[in-house]
């Protein structure tokens, strides 16, 4: 736990993705839509659209945030929260201690150059006294706080421990398998609401639990997918950085809100949300948007895990948006972007701009990497680059004219350039 920090919280969440049943009218289209997961959209060619929801055969979680909540209420969102110093606690060394000489605890190791690893991950935690690396501490903390949100429980039993860690000594780390199978029900569910509630009152109690139950926090199940940063001045004061992980379960666990920071809980497909969100049902930030129509790439349960659990090992590029405000929208520049400005990472900045100069989208060899606001239900990405790390670029919406003298349609006519519009242009997502 760092901190250190002036600007940010550290923090992690988790993109859990369950499988259901494929409806018969879908099976003629389960090609996954992963032509363009690794090149820029040029001209008319890339260009997609979201995939029917019949076409996914998994449902992603969010949970609604209470309407007290200190930052974004009435948010849905995916579940995780803010380290805790339990997370980083010693302790963990006895809990894992099977796995205590392998390096971080037998996860696989990662080869993005260490000088451009988000300081989330790049950081010496033994620097900062704590003996667990930062990538198992934040994996514990999103598995605790799925825990907490919604009484979902990954977990490795003690049965399991000695073929995981003959799997890692064999190996150097565990082989990535299908979807996880959930093993909720192999724990008595009045011990777990038990422990819920006083991992609620006291997250490092979380570390009893392990103990008690005999359990270990699968961390090994857990893939690295990104890292968000809350610019400034858009969320209030409060500002994270967050790291983000993705897991993928064969079927929907039983899940349950707290009514305390959580009020309610939704399986949808990706395409779901996205149409959902549009219609005004429920609100989800941009990090959201913009994760959820990555996910919209594969809507099969099985690609999805393969592909995030391959491209885990490549690393991970930190998010930082830098904001403009312009008439009544906002502008939210991604690293890539031609304005983007260089000296913007970490500590260094303020993630804000004031009113940074915004070029013409339709300039043929403007980068382009933003995200533009013009209400809470109406999103714009433009993108025309190549995503780092071997990750995916956004499924979107159709694209329209350009017009720049409407508002709603913003200045995003660019023919490489996909697009989200006002909630209802989206086709095919119902």
């Amino acid at each position: 736990m760092n901190t250190t920090l002036k600007h940010w919280r550290e923090a992690a969440t988790l993109i859990l993705a369950a499988g259901h049943k494929l409806g018969a009218d879908s099976l003629a289209s389960r090609t996954p839509l992963t032509a363009a997961a690794a090149s820029p959209l040029t001209g008319g060619q890339g260009r997609s659209h979201l995939p029917h929801k019949s076409c996914f055969d998994y449902d992603v979680l969010l949970l609604k945030r209470s309407s007290k909540s200190g930052f974004m209420p009435n948010a849905c969102v995916f579940p995780g929260g803010l380290v805790h110093a339990s997370d980083f606690s010693s302790e963990w060394l006895d809990v894992f201690k099977t796995f205590s000489k392998s390096p971080n605890f037998g996860l696989r190791s990662v080869t993005q150059p260490g000088d451009t690893r988000p300081p989330l991950f790049a950081t010496d935690r033994l620097k900062l006294g704590s003996p667990i690396p930062g990538e198992v501490a934040f994996r514990i903390c999103a598995l605790r706080e799925t825990f907490e949100e919604c009484g979902v429980l990954l977990f490795v039993s003690k049965q399991e421990e000695k073929g995981l860690l003959n799997s890692i000594e064999s190996r150097g780390a565990p082989e990535p398998e299908g979807p996880l199978h959930n093993k909720a029900n192999e724990l008595c569910s009045r011990d777990l609401n038990k422990w819920r509630d006083l991992v609620n009152q006291n997250p490092s109690n979380f570390i009893q639990m392990c103990r008690e139950l005999e359990v270990l926090p699968n961390i090994w199940a857990l893939h690295e997918w990104g890292n968000w940063l809350t610019p400034e001045g858009r969320y209030g004061v409060k500002r994270f950085d967050t790291a983000f992980f993705i897991c993928c379960l064969q079927e929907i666990p039983p899940a349950l809100q707290d009514d305390k920071e959580i009020v309610s809980v939704k399986w949808s497909t990706p395409s779901e949300v996205l149409q959902n969100y549009q219609a005004q049902e429920f609100w989800i930030a941009p990090p959201q948007v913009y994760e959820i129509s990555r996910m919209c790439r594969l809507p099969l349960l099985n690609d999805l895990h393969n592909f995030s659990s391959r491209r885990a090992t490549e690393g991970c590029e930190q998010l930082l948006p830098v904001l403009s405000s312009k008439d009544e929208h906002f502008t939210a520049l991604l690293p890539g972007d031609r304005w983007y400005p260089s000296a913007t990472s970490g500590e260094a900045a303020s993630g804000t701009s004031s009113d940074p100069k915004l070029e013409d989208p339709q300039e043929e060899e403007s980068s382009l990497h933003r995200i533009v606001t013009v209400d809470p239900y109406t999103i714009t990405l433009q993108i025309n680059i190549t995503p780092k790390y071997n990750h995916l670029l956004p499924v979107l919406g159709q694209t329209f004219p350009y017009d720049s003298k409407t508002v709603k349609q913003l200045p995003l006519a660019e023919p490489n350039v996909e697009k989200t519009t006002k909630r209802g242009t989206i086709q095919d997502t119902g």
